[in-house]
């Protein structure tokens, strides 16, 4: 469950488009209004007030935003009035062509073949193409190597099954296999690649809960006992996506502002994402880790608009 909060009447996208023109107008920017009208619709409003932006006044309203705003602000508010799936092909490239690709920017990778659902990725894809003139799985291979460019085209080829169906018999077979690979710490063995690329993400709880049983251990703790390496972190958070996505971006998250300083980039990523799916789960996930709540650990790290704006899609009322 999401925490966006909507209207009990929401108005027409013209006067949606109307109050933003008006809050790019004038001596400043008015960026309460922009927060009021952006931060309290959903993706299919979004796109409409998107479209009608472009119909009444011939210019974009992502471009409008990129002149009118600044900083983590302007950047949290782009991500979020971009439509989903060009949102996540655009995290996706900024992940692939960074310098430095360590964990933080390749599970962005990881995060959508696996917290997203078979017709999203799809649609990743298609964007990604359509934005960079060649495939997702080109530019992994381009830009990753071996073994983590393995296990991440396998992710991202992946089409996974999505109803509810899990075949026990099946699931004690591939957490067999998965141990043996993990035992004999084969990490990018083409059955743990397969395994955890190809079957649902209902058959794969069901295979890391027979993982548990069999051998004493949740799968992710006996990947992170072969190393500590990035294959290692990585393998840990596609099963945290296929299995408990939550867990995985409470983490991100207290990740994101622990120590000195913030990683703005990967807090705005985990609530811009994840607003309208889960981030009520997430809520709690991180509450039961860090035994305190989440909204406060945001509002103690973060300032000014960018701190109103998460709020805002965190379900505050301001």
């Amino acid at each position: 469950m999401g925490t966006l909060r909507l209207p009990d009447v929401v108005p027409p996208p013209t006067e949606d488009c109307g109050r933003l023109k008006k809050a790019f107008q004038g001596w400043g920017t008015d960026e309460a209004a922009i927060i009021s009208v952006l931060g309290h619709r959903n993706e299919s409003q979004r796109r409409k007030i998107r479209e009608t932006y472009q119909q009444l006044y011939n210019e974009s309203l992502i471009d409008s935003l990129q002149s009118e705003l600044s900083g983590d602000f302007r950047k949290s508010v782009i991500l979020w009035t971009y439509d989903p799936p060009e949102r996540d092909a655009r995290l996706a490239n900024e992940a692939l062509k960074s310098r430095n690709k360590g964990i933080n920017q390749l599970q962005v990778i990881v995060e959508i073949a696996c917290a997203s659902s078979p017709h999203h990725l799809v649609a990743v894809r298609h964007a990604y193409c359509s934005l960079y003139d060649c495939s997702l799985e080109e530019d992994i291979t381009s830009n990753v190597s071996l073994p983590l460019q393995k296990i991440l085209v396998g992710l991202v080829r992946s089409y996974r099954y999505d109803r509810e169906v899990v075949d026990l018999d099946v699931a004690n077979l591939e957490a067999a296999k998965l141990h043996e690979a993990i035992k004999a710490k084969q990490l990018d063995h083409d059955d743990i690649v397969w395994i955890l690329g190809t079957r649902n993400a209902f058959q794969l709880k069901g295979t890391f809960q027979c993982y548990k049983q069999s051998y004493g251990n949740p799968i992710h703790e006996d990947i992170m006992r072969c190393g500590k390496g990035i294959l290692e972190s990585i393998l840990k958070v596609v099963v945290w996506c296929l299995d408990t996505p939550e867990k995985h971006f409470a983490e991100v998250i207290r990740a994101s502002i622990v120590g000195l300083g913030t990683d703005e980039d990967s807090l705005t990523r985990a609530i811009v994402t994840r607003a309208e799916i889960d981030m009520m789960k997430i809520r709690g996930e991180y509450f039961n880790m860090n035994k305190t709540s989440l909204d406060n650990a945001v509002i103690d790290d973060t300032s000014g608009d960018y701190k109103d704006f998460l709020m805002t899609l965190l379900g505050a009322k301001l």
